[in-house]
């Protein structure tokens, strides 16, 4: 039988209102249905107080996410899930892992000694500044070297970094009414030019990617807090113009990398772009840049001034970009040529083989993304001051919500996940596909061509010229092929375009072939939220988003849909504290966003990779980057 995670929910809040349950109780329930931080403490607050003193949200216990099916945030996240039943996977609890988990491996272990670590990422990074990145290879490729003031890690756990401990309502570092947030920060922290990391650097980088001429892609992140004060030179609080479920959205995970203020505070504007810093960054993280050739590979070296003790192992990291993902699992699991091969998208049939050659295995981990076709809303074909599909344009086909139910009805899901996918996906009905309790029940799927043939006759549409693009990679354009032969059915002319990764997911706002210009029809990439508590991923559908020539195209919606009723969800959806309320405003605008067809899930997708036999130490959580923790990484047997 089918598990329903909203049911346990309700069975817990009944429980808790009857005054049955202690807060322990509260906290290890929540951990097993996978919870979110703004549900479990919704229920603690339900519960008031009690006389278990050591019931504390950041010491509670927590069980790992049950597999499910499928970066990131961000742009291209590189999905992080195992396949199984969507409605399954629970949510991370943002509990905190036990004291100081980052600095307590082995007491007698030395940093350094493990050689060169070799990545392989097929989407080669063209930025090393997170605030400015537009898809997961530039936020890996940051997280190496800068760091937030957080993590999530594959137990649900918040993981401190450059915070000295987790704020909880228990430590006081949470408002009793969710109003503000006070994160103590770590001491001793140097920066790789030997400056002092303060609180000064993370109010400054709240201020930079909050400033409307920098045009940050992490805006939405950093928008949630209403000002960062400066308490003393470790000490911060975030305070929330209302109450804030989501107070750890900001300064934690891929998008909260913290910057440092007397590198960037010249170019906290305008200008943001022109920054040195951003192709040479300065960080606080276990390795630094030495090397950066853009579109290709970065080098890194230990810093031996790490502020964790006996970190990291390897005195050296490579991080190549380019090729394609077969070659790039080839290079782990059957020539040995490098230790990691990220977002391994490759046919299961083909993988299988390349994992007989010894030198690796595949590992796969729990995620959020789903592989999706967005719909343009604007015209690509219609200029507007030098630019096409600018937001005050229409889609001659897409302007009818008929035609573009005739494309989801046109998408053969279960085919393109029995060849493509295999086990490392599922094939979806839903945009927001984790955590579990905010999941829809509601939506489905179908292929019907003749549906959808008397959807487009419904609305006079005889076919047209269609420019369906993606990124380079064989899994998508033989998905490209398959949607392809179906819409030809249709009458369509279809073009299918395929763009360099490096460029495809770049921030070049002077290249048209970017996925945030979307200079084409349809479009295909992978995406999913980075956080337990969705809030900044929503942003992709909200109107005040809309990417165009006016914000560099940094907005993140790219689809140009426009619906008020969609941001008067997500307006509520900011302040709710109701755990019923959250979950119905989540599937509310998961929903709106299906059924108006702005975004078509095809795939949720699993988390992949091809790690070198004798590599350890790495942790795939849900919500992060492959290489969040790259500082516990390291060989057998050294």
């Amino acid at each position: 039988m089918e598990h329903d995670p909203r049911k346990g929910l309700e069975r817990l809040q009944e429980e808790v209102l009857a005054g049955r349950l202690s807060r322990r109780d509260v906290l290890k329930r929540g951990a097993a249905l996978g919870l979110s931080a703004p549900i479990v403490a919704g229920l603690l607050a339900a519960c008031g107080d009690d006389d278990d003193p050591t019931a504390a949200p950041d010491t509670a216990p927590t069980t790992a996410p049950q597999p499910s099916d499928a970066p990131t945030a961000t742009t291209e996240a590189a999905p992080t899930t195992a396949p199984g039943e969507p409605t399954n996977t629970p949510a991370p609890a943002p509990t905190a892992a036990p004291a100081e988990p980052t600095a307590t491996a082995d007491p007698g272990a030395v940093a350094g000694g493990h050689g060169l670590l070799r990545l392989l990422w097929w989407q080669a990074v063209t930025i090393i500044n997170p605030h400015l990145a537009q898809g997961t290879k530039d936020y890996d490729a940051s997280q190496i070297c800068l760091e937030p003031l957080a993590n999530f890690n594959s137990a649900g756990e918040l993981v401190p970094c450059l915070a000295e401990e987790v704020p909880s309502l228990e430590n006081g570092g949470v408002s009793e009414d969710g109003r503000s947030v006070t994160w103590k920060l770590r001491q001793g922290v140097k920066w790789h030019d030997g400056e002092d990391f303060t609180a000064d650097d993370v109010r400054f980088t709240w201020e930079y990617a909050t400033n409307d001429a920098v045009t940050s892609t992490t805006f939405a992140s950093f928008r949630i807090a209403e000002d960062v004060q400066v308490v003393d030179d470790y000490t911060v609080t975030l305070t929330f113009a209302d109450p804030n479920p989501a107070w750890y959205a900001t300064f934690v995970g891929p998008q909260g990398m913290v910057l440092p203020e007397h590198v960037f505070a010249e170019f906290n504007g305008a200008n943001a772009r022109d920054a040195p810093a951003n192709l040479a960054p300065i960080g606080t993280g276990p390795f630094r840049v030495s090397e950066f050739r853009p579109g290709d590979t970065v080098l890194y070296e230990r810093f031996e001034d790490y502020w964790d003790p006996g970190k990291p192992y390897f005195d050296s990291v490579e991080m190549k970009g380019g090729g394609d993902s077969a070659g790039a699992a080839r290079a782990v699991l059957a020539s040995g040529e490098a230790d990691w091969a990220w977002n391994v998208q490759v046919e299961p049939a083909v993988l299988a083989q390349m994992a007989t050659g010894g030198t690796g295995v595949v590992t796969t981990g729990p995620g959020s993304s789903a592989e999706r076709v967005m719909v343009n809303f604007a015209d690509p074909n219609t200029e507007v001051d030098g630019a096409r599909s600018e937001p005050t344009t229409n889609h001659p086909i897409f302007q009818h919500k008929e035609a573009r139910n005739a494309i989801a009805l046109s998408i053969q899901r279960d085919v393109i996940n029995e060849q493509l996918y295999g086990a490392g996906g599922v094939p979806t009905s839903n945009n927001l596909n984790a955590p579990a309790p905010f999941v829809s029940p509601n939506t489905s799927w179908e292929f019907d061509l003749a549906a959808a043939q008397a959807l487009l006759d419904s609305v006079g549409v005889t076919g047209g010229d269609l420019i369906f693009q993606t990124s380079i990679n064989a899994v998508r354009q033989k998905t490209q092929e398959i949607i392809k032969q179906d819409l030809e059915q249709l009458g369509f002319a279809v073009e299918i375009k395929a763009v360099d990764a490096a460029v495809f997911f770049s921030s070049d706002a002077g290249n048209p072939d970017t996925y945030g210009h979307f200079y084409a029809d349809l479009e295909m990439y992978t995406n999913g939220p980075s956080s337990p508590y969705p809030i900044t991923w929503a942003e992709r559908y909200r109107s005040d988003q809309l990417a165009s020539k006016e914000n560099d195209w940094s907005g993140v919606n790219i689809t140009r849909w426009n619906n008020p009723e969609f941001d008067v969800l997500h307006d509520e959806a900011i302040t709710a504290l109701d755990p019923a309320r959250q979950a119905e405003l989540f599937i509310a605008m998961n929903d709106m966003s299906v059924n108006e067809f702005v975004e078509i899930p095809i795939i949720h997708r699993a988390s992949v990779a091809a790690a070198a036999a004798d590599l350890e130490g790495f942790d795939q959580a849900t919500f992060m980057s492959d290489i969040w923790d790259i500082k516990e990484w390291r060989r057998s047997g050294m």
